[in-house]
């Protein structure tokens, strides 16, 4: 979602004539897009801050502007900031590029956040937060052939633990005419990947004439000609349909792949939560999911060190992630978030040192059932959308010097590394699979 943003707000400036500079020393306007969901990434957004003050005293026309939930969330505290002119929330991303201007020309701090961010937004703001995606969504600051697709904005689930509903607002589904139009105006520019965003993703509902669900979504985007994969995330286990799952098995263009987290394999913990299931109803869930879809790959999230946890609720957590088997797990500690239910009444009692134990234990168990599957794959020949060169050195170079390494991912969501030539970025490609570990697997083109 954030990426989603960052790139709608570096093409609306590109068309207003700015350029991207890769060192902040060059550059006229410092964004910083935050996110609020664990206190660690504010810290980073403080950290910057206190980088940039050096920055101003040395060009004080220097401008710079916190976007995002960190921005909605503390609005007047964020911009009496020493080195912060302007603070705007998720839903003003349209408004940025003539805060901008505003604030070149006034010399002015501006401020543009949702006062009542509970309250559901007019048609006429939903409408113009539409124009702005569907004019300045690209692949132009992604992966080449790849899109992001906003499906629906906000969030009513109201977990304990989480701040979202609180930084962008209630749920609201956008038109699936504009969604249908925004993918197939993509697929004329050479967009070969789509994936739709939601906080919630499988709570889509907009209702028209009838009700459309995210199956109806994936069913009219699966028509349009040109697009070879569509994926979609965040889904949420409480509010899942079978009809996603039938669409999964009988669309060949969605791609088996589930972005679904537990968050807590206890039910103690997961009533705490606020998730509304129980672990129970989840791994039944899991079972249904591979029974229609046989070749799904599944990935999750768990927070360890939630207020409460004990250690037979943390084996309750690993005895779920050693019975579904993830393809992969994102592991969190706990952090209070200010404002949310888990904050305001429950004490964070587990200590840092137990968190850590706990994150390095589910890491290794994660690592260990990744490793054992993705064995499976050697000598299997994998279709890859590439995304360009490996960041990482991971293959032997001097067996490949007029070649780099290249990175991409399967219809699985799976890593694939293997060396080829550059102007591969963005194709579809058939890789060979010629050695795997827990992360990746490692191959070379068939």
């Amino acid at each position: 979602m954030n990426k989603l943003d960052s790139a709608l707000v570096s093409s609306a400036l590109a068309q207003q004539g700015y350029e991207l500079t890769d060192k902040a020393t060059d550059a006229d306007v410092i964004i910083i897009n935050t996110c609020s969901v664990r206190e660690h990434a504010e810290d980073r957004v403080f950290s910057n801050l206190g980088h940039i003050k050096h920055l101003k005293k040395d060009r004080p026309q220097l401008l710079v502007a916190v976007i995002g939930c960190m921005a909605q969330r503390l609005g007047e505290e964020l911009l009496s900031h020493d080195s912060v002119d302007i603070v705007a929330g998720p839903t003003q991303i349209d408004e940025i590029p003539a805060l901008i201007t505003r604030a070149l020309a006034e010399h002015q701090k501006q401020l543009s956040v949702t006062d009542e961010i509970r309250r559901q937004p007019p048609d006429e703001r939903e409408s113009e937060l539409d124009d702005f995606e569907v004019a300045y969504d690209s692949d132009k600051h992604h992966l080449k052939s790849q899109a992001f697709i906003r499906v629906m904005r906000g969030c009513n689930n109201f977990c304990s633990y989480c701040i979202v509903p609180y930084v962008r607002g209630p749920e609201v589904s956008r038109p699936p005419a504009v969604i249908f139009e925004q993918a197939r105006r993509l697929a004329e520019q050479g967009i070969r990947q789509i994936t739709l965003l939601g906080q919630t993703v499988n709570s889509y509902r907009y209702k028209g004439a009838r009700i459309y669900t995210l199956a109806d979504l994936l069913e009219q985007i699966s028509e349009i000609e040109g697009l070879h994969w569509i994926r979609f995330i965040t889904s949420h286990p409480g509010k899942f349909e079978e009809s996603i799952l039938n669409a999964m098995a009988t669309l060949p263009k969605v791609c088996p792949y589930l972005h679904i987290p537990a968050q807590s394999g206890s039910n103690k913990i997961l009533k705490a939560m606020n998730r509304g299931y129980t672990a129970e109803q989840y791994i039944e869930l899991m079972d249904k999911a591979r029974a229609i879809v046989p070749d799904l790959a599944i990935a999750g999230d768990f927070i360890v060190g939630f207020p409460g946890e004990t250690d037979e609720d943390f084996q309750a957590t690993e005895h779920m992630i050693r019975r579904v088997r993830y393809k992969n797990c994102f592991i969190f500690k706990y952090s209070p978030r200010p404002g949310t239910r888990a904050e305001q009444k429950l004490a964070d009692d587990v200590p840092a040192e137990v968190k850590q134990q706990r994150n390095v234990r589910l890491l290794e168990v994660v690592n260990q059932i990744a490793e054992a599957n993705n064995r499976v794959f050697e000598g299997r020949t994998l279709e890859v959308l590439v995304e360009g060169p490996s960041k990482k050195a991971h293959l032997n170079k001097a067996e490949h010097l007029n070649e780099p390494q290249l990175i991409g991912r399967t219809a699985h969501d799976y890593i694939v590394v293997f060396n080829g030539p550059e102007s591969l970025t963005g194709q579809f490609v058939n890789v060979r699979i010629v050695k795997t570990s827990a992360l990746t697997l490692f191959g070379e083109l068939a």
